[in-house]
């Protein structure tokens, strides 16, 4: 890799990025914490479930 064109990569990355508004910015933030919520959900479904099975023994 040249390193030289990597830093003009990143260079260039910086000047298309844009600073999200209130509106995307609370969507992402909306989609995260969904996402967040659901695998903790999952987990705690899973924890659960074994720790029922575990006392029908």
């Amino acid at each position: 890799m040249n390193p030289r064109q990597t830093l003009k990569n990143m260079a260039n990355t910086m000047k298309m990025a844009k600073k999200p508004d209130k509106d995307e910015y609370q969507q992402h933030l909306r989609l995260v914490l969904m996402g967040i919520l659901g695998v903790g959900a999952i987990g705690f479904t899973i924890q659960f479930v074994f720790s029922v099975i575990t006392f029908g023994r």
